[in-house]
């Protein structure tokens, strides 16, 4: 009797391993499948990942939002705490996306326009809310992976001319890659599965 509790244990254990993974998997083909698209500004960090290969460590123009974009910042209250940071993006006429406000936490009412998108980030504790000084937000997509012996040569190229990085937007502000861009020209697509 031991024997078959323990077998189906570990059938349960294993199909809830699965689901879990299947979810995750679906979420972000979800985002990516029906989510707002918008075209971000990128700049190169760093090219390799000695285990996961080639890849470019990218920083956006919304990496760093200044103080006083932030509509909310609390009185009283000198350095961030650590938690979410919203950004609300507006498409500009070279169709690149570019911050307009952004608030501490979830944005609020009322939603972003047609011509807008909020991209959500975290931020951590003890940044400067009252300086001039930018606050550094991470969104989730600052590493881009790339085929092998790639990464170099795409770097090079970003540091002589703008790239961008197509990122799907679900409702709640969560930013998943599509695709790495050269001009009109598409480099790198993510595939949805």
């Amino acid at each position: 009797m031991t024997g078959k509790r323990l077998i189906a244990a570990a059938l349960i254990l294993a199909l809830a391993q699965i689901g879990f993974l299947g979810w995750i998997i679906a979420g972000r083909a979800a985002i990516l499948r029906d989510g707002k698209e918008v075209l971000l500004k990128v700049e190169p960090v760093d090219p390799r990942d000695l285990l996961r290969g080639d890849y470019v460590n990218l920083g956006y123009d919304i990496s760093s939002i200044a103080p006083d974009l932030i509509a909310n910042r609390p009185t009283g209250q000198p350095t961030s705490s650590d938690g979410w940071l919203t950004v609300r993006l507006k498409k500009g006429d070279d169709g690149y996306w570019r911050p307009v406000t952004a608030w501490l936490g979830r944005a609020p009412s009322p939603a972003a326009s047609d011509d807008e998108a909020d991209i959500a980030g975290h931020i951590a504790a003890g940044w400067d809310l009252g300086g001039n000084a930018p606050i550094s937000a991470d969104y989730g997509i600052e590493r881009f992976y790339l085929p092998e012996g790639e990464g170099i040569a795409i770097q090079n190229d970003m540091r002589v001319r703008p790239f961008g990085m197509r990122v799907a937007l679900a409702g709640d502000g969560t930013a998943q890659i599509k695709a790495l861009v050269d001009g009109d020209r598409t480099l790198f697509e993510e595939p949805l599965y």
